[in-house]
């Protein structure tokens, strides 16, 4: 156990609280995610051997969720992006749990959340134009069940972009 951690519990799994320390290697990661060990034990101003163990918790309980590259959505002729608000028709949880199941199965869509109020989903959808978009849209985005309304918005330009969380 870890002084200044204790255990909290969230949906049936345990998490330690993040101190100071967490939260450096975090915001190192954030930035850098190729830093090596050595590296990143330099910039929280630890040894190796707590370094390691501290990032071997973090990603054991799942504060860090993984590792990726960022690429340009353009460099691989996706540049083309739109918002697209979903409105359900019905809201019983079968008809969700189908409708999130089948949403996860379509590669274009790159985020989506379910909000409160209206409207009820909130996708981000990458394309390589809007004729493309616009076939996505028809069959699959419509088709999805219990879709009533699609509202769709095309992204101008990104102004804020995978900010780091502001740890």
């Amino acid at each position: 156990m870890f002084a200044n951690s204790p255990l909290q519990e969230r949906r049936g799994r345990i998490f330690y609280s993040v101190d100071a320390v967490d939260r450096k290697i975090l915001a190192e990661l954030q930035l850098n995610g190729r830093l090596t060990l050595t590296e990143l034990a330099e910039r929280v101003r630890l040894s190796l051997s707590p370094c390691q163990r501290r990032l071997r918790r973090l990603e054991r309980e799942g504060t860090i969720r993984g590792y990726r590259a960022v690429i340009d959505p353009a460099a691989v002729g996706l540049a083309f992006e739109v918002l697209v608000h979903v409105s359900m028709d019905r809201e019983d949880a079968d008809t969700i749990a189908r409708f999130e199941e089948e949403l996860a199965q379509v590669a274009a869509v790159r985020s989506a959340e379910r909000l409160f109020g209206d409207p009820d989903y909130l996708l981000r959808v990458a394309a390589p134009d809007i004729a493309a978009y616009q076939v996505l849209r028809d069959e699959q985005l419509a088709t999805l069940p219990g879709v009533q309304r699609l509202s769709s918005t095309i992204v101008m330009k990104r102004v804020v972009d995978e900010r780091p969380l502001p740890l």
